[in-house]
């Protein structure tokens, strides 16, 4: 059986991108049993192992890198999200720097936490927009851009608090009435627009 990679790490390079993306922060892996390698930046396993330091922490590794290429082309995946993008009035920039944040454009990615898909969708979550299968990437997708638009409406337009909400749940934004404290949604809301940049230089 093939070994299925996940990832979302410190600097991924679209085919035909040449925006180089840098460490936030540490990054970790860890292999399941049945071979996918999944990466993050807030391991909540004792099996994640500590896989590049965060560049500010680490001198040595202030440099250019040169990057891995994601585990699946990334354009595979494009009229799907040009589509969703156009019918619920998303930003398709938006969306493709959702999925790469997310899960590195690997339709089978899982997180520890039960996430699943492209744009790493909790089962709940998927349950409540009607995705029977959370790694088919039409479904994921569609999902995935609904509920991001769900959430753009709920905070009148406000990517930032979007994209906190999108990574740590509506209440959290909601009880900080911003974004939350946590580091992991801080980076990963800086990631996300970050990218979104990289691909509106590129659309």
């Amino acid at each position: 059986m093939p070994k299925v990679v996940s990832i979302v790490t410190f600097a991924l390079v679209l085919s035909g991108v040449t925006g180089i993306f840098e460490a936030k922060a540490d990054i970790y892996r860890y292999e399941d049993e049945e071979g996918v390698v999944h990466f993050t930046d807030a391991p909540t396993d004792k099996r994640f192992k500590i896989f590049m330091r965060d560049i500010k922490k680490d001198r040595r590794l202030r440099t250019t890198f040169k990057l891995a290429r994601f585990s699946r082309d990334p354009a595979e995946f494009e009229p799907i999200i040009n589509q969703c993008a156009q019918e619920f009035g998303v930003d398709k920039s938006l969306v493709k720097a959702v999925i790469h944040a997310e899960s590195g454009y690997n339709p089978n990615a899982v997180s520890p936490k039960g996430a699943s898909g492209l744009m790493q969708l909790m089962p709940k979550t998927a349950k409540d927009l009607k995705v029977a299968n959370t790694l088919d990437p039409r479904e994921n997708i569609r999902g995935g851009v609904r509920y991001l638009r769900f959430l753009l409406d709920t905070f009148r337009g406000d990517e930032t608090l979007a994209l906190a909400a999108y990574n740590a749940g509506l209440s959290r934004v909601a009880q900080y009435n911003g974004v939350p404290p946590y580091q992991e949604t801080r980076t990963y809301v800086d990631r996300v627009l970050n990218y979104r940049k990289s691909y509106q230089s590129t659309n």
